[in-house]
């Protein structure tokens, strides 16, 4: 019966972003599971649709013996702090200790892939070099990654097996831990890692055209997993996070087995031609006003993608731009309380909503002007006006789309506030719209809205695509640039192209 452990550090690092990762960020229990170590940590994944409930599930059907160690995931943002990554190591380190005391068959990691500390550009790399020292070269060490991981050259020479996600929305998470699983089954019964090719393209995809519902990386996922049909290669394409100013930022590929080196230059063939990635993107007041000329003869929502304020790239969710848009195209007046704009970061205003209570009415503000990215230009002011208090939340509720299903996030005191007809969800932790709850949690029906603004730029096709009538992505000023090539680049290597 192998014992394995199991350990998870998932953070998508935006170099650029304002807001550090510290310990707390860790800890909340927003977009991911609050820190959990042991048993508890173990127990708290049933269920749920991430790669370490996958494995799980998958281990003990195979009668394996798990040992919890820690997990610990924060909200994207600028870098892991160096107190956080030495907590989050010093733990897993701590339990290998103390596992191989009574025999220790292999390690499982649940990686984001595109984590940076403040001392660790590829700080997934660093975290392996010390489990691979600590339980030497014949373990195991196997990982999930995110789709949208930086992978380097060291990660996969430290890791003996690693598997990324093969969808964006990230619907296959829990389905990548089993893989991982049978991955690890197969190694422990063969006694031997398999070798590996990897290759980068040689440019960075953007985040709104990297949607697997979508072509070109519709196409080219169906293309990896026939070939993983045909060459029995395990291969992995990572399109990579474009906002990380490191010198691993780059989508890349790899496979194992005898013939990954085949498998990998046919995939390399196709995803790295250049012309299929490019994409076309509204400005603000172009999407309102097609959003709000297609609404008219439909009697579905027509969403719109706020996506330089995807909280989900290491943005804060507090942008005004689409709002302001909203509200010089008279879209409440238009659609009287079926236009809702979510998730709003704005505590404060949550609070002062608690403090008056539903029903109540007050002059202020909500958003916030924020830099487009570190030291840049601001993006446009707070909303000033009269608001309704229209419901109000504990920020509690559980996830039912297809992305982490039955996750049970805490965006503390939240608020449905109405401004000139415009519904906004309102909240006190940063989270992205990906999953209709979201909005039922503070009284917003979002199958009866004309419009919705999500602050996102693809998670959240996952659970309104089927409710919309058409989806739209727009470039309000924002700190995630849906055009890498605007921001500053110090480190990317001059053989890499900030877009196709």
């Amino acid at each position: 019966m192998p014992r394995v452990l199991i350990a998870g550090y998932q953070h998508e690092t935006n170099t650029f972003a304002p807001s550090l990762a510290d310990w707390a960020a860790f800890n909340k229990g927003s977009d991911f599971p609050p820190y959990r170590r042991g048993a508890d940590m173990l127990d708290s994944f049933i269920g749920v649709n991430m790669p370490t409930g996958g494995f799980i599930d998958a281990a003990r059907s195979k009668g394996w013996q798990l040992i919890g160690s820690g997990w610990a995931g924060a909200t994207p943002s600028a870098h892991v702090t160096d107190d956080a990554f030495e907590r989050i190591c010093a733990a897993i380190l701590e339990d290998i200790a103390q596992t191989q005391l009574q025999g220790l068959d292999a390690v499982y990691l649940d990686l984001h892939g595109a984590a940076v500390s403040k001392s660790f550009d590829d700080s997934e790399a660093e975290l392996l070099s010390r489990v691979r020292t600590a339980v030497g070269p014949r373990v195991p060490v196997v990982a999930s990654l995110d789709l949208h991981a930086n992978v380097s050259p060291e990660m996969l020479d430290l890791a003996d097996l690693m598997v990324a996600y093969r969808t964006y929305p990230h619907i296959d998470m829990a389905q990548t831990g089993e893989r991982v699983a049978i991955g690890l089954h197969a190694m422990l019964k063969r006694g031997y890692r398999e070798p590996h090719t990897f290759k980068r393209l040689p440019f960075l995809i953007p985040l709104p055209a990297q949607s697997t519902w979508l072509s070109p990386a519709k196409d080219h996922y169906a293309l990896l997993a026939e070939i993983e049909k045909r060459d029995v290669s395990t291969p992995s394409f990572c399109m990579g996070f474009p906002a990380s100013d490191i010198n691993a930022c780059a989508p890349t590929l790899w496979a194992y087995g005898a013939r990954a080196e085949a498998t990998a230059q046919t995939l390399h063939e196709v995803v790295s031609r250049p012309e299929p990635w490019r994409t076309e993107i509204l400005g603000a007041a172009d999407a309102c006003a097609r959003a709000l000329e297609i609404a008219r003869s439909s009697s579905r929502p027509v969403v719109i993608a706020d996506t330089q304020d995807n909280c989900g790239a290491g943005a804060d969710s507090n942008t005004t731009g689409m709002l302001h848009a909203l509200l010089a195209a008279r879209a409440g007046q238009i659609h009287p309380h079926r236009i809702a704009l979510g998730m709003m970061f704005d505590p404060t205003a949550a609070a002062l909503a608690h403090r008056l209570g539903a029903g109540a009415s007050f002059e202020g503000k909500l958003g916030q002007s924020v830099p487009r990215w570190r030291d840049g230009p601001m993006t446009e002011p707070p909303v000033t006006g009269r608001f309704k208090v229209v419901a109000l939340s504990d920020g509690q509720c559980e996830l039912k789309g297809p992305m982490m299903t039955g996750l049970r996030p805490n965006f503390g005191p939240s608020a449905c506030l109405e401004i000139e007809g415009i519904l906004v969800a309102v909240v006190s932790a940063k989270a992205q719209l990906l999953d209709r709850e979201m909005l039922r949690m503070v009284g917003i029906t979002p199958e009866n809205m004309a419009v919705i603004v999500v602050k996102s730029s693809n998670h959240y096709r996952a659970d309104f695509t089927p409710i919309s009538s058409a989806i739209l992505t727009a470039k309000a000023p924002g700190p995630m640039p849906a055009d890498p090539s605007e921001l500053p680049w110090t480190k990317l290597p001059q053989s890499t192209r900030p877009n196709p």
